[in-house]
């Protein structure tokens, strides 16, 4: 499962922490690093990063918590190449980062990454602003599918994809904003949804 901006944050920490001392911190010391007062939430990210594989607890040991060895078993590391609009086209921004997502989530050929939704055009769709969707890179989606599409080599959006002869319509999942309908010559699709993740 993917993890959230202060769980890899802290993971990094208890990781170069153990590097460093050759033993776990205590929640206080994490807490104290990351200026958190309550030891119950330092906790609770910790009990988050054991149940998604990425921590491991040593039973009747203090000091205990230490890093899984490598990545958790089914999980694929894919590039978070940025951010995508879910409402008017934004420029295409590039961001190298990774994600680690569960392998069932990823396609079987060809390739695929990860992009931070901005906006709510696809609400219903459920795909909402801060989500970040898995993208197979593939340039012959059919109609209907959830595409990111590029409008005129720097606008990125995410919509469903309708074909109209020579023209496109990019169609939001929001009764509330209109289709934009552009000549297909101008759209070129970087690739179609595969999976949704979320953050809480």
């Amino acid at each position: 499962m993917a993890l959230t901006r202060r769980q890899r944050e802290i993971y990094d920490f208890i990781r170069s922490f153990v590097a460093r001392h050759g033993y776990s911190p205590s929640l206080e010391e994490i807490g104290a690093h990351f200026g958190l007062s309550s030891v119950a939430t330092v906790h609770k990210h910790v009990e988050h990063l054991v149940a998604k594989g990425w921590l491991r607890k040593a039973a009747n040991r203090s000091r205990s918590v230490e890093p899984a060895q490598g990545r958790p078993e089914g999980m694929l590391s894919l590039p978070l190449l940025g951010t995508v609009a879910a409402g008017e086209p934004i420029e295409a921004i590039e961001v190298r980062e990774t994600v680690d997502v569960p392998r069932e989530l990823v396609p079987r050929r060809g390739t695929a990454y990860v992009l931070r939704v901005r906006g709510d055009s696809m609400i219903d769709e459920q795909i909402r602003d801060g989500d970040l969707v898995v993208v197979e890179k593939r340039e012959d989606p059919r109609d209907g599918e959830t595409v990111v599409a590029l409008i005129r080599g720097q606008d990125a959006t995410l919509k469903k994809l309708q074909r109209r002869g020579r023209r496109v319509r990019l169609i939001p999942a929001n009764p509330r904003l209109r289709p934009i309908e552009v000549a297909a010559a101008d759209v070129q699709i970087q690739g179609v949804v595969r999976a949704l993740l979320r953050r809480y």
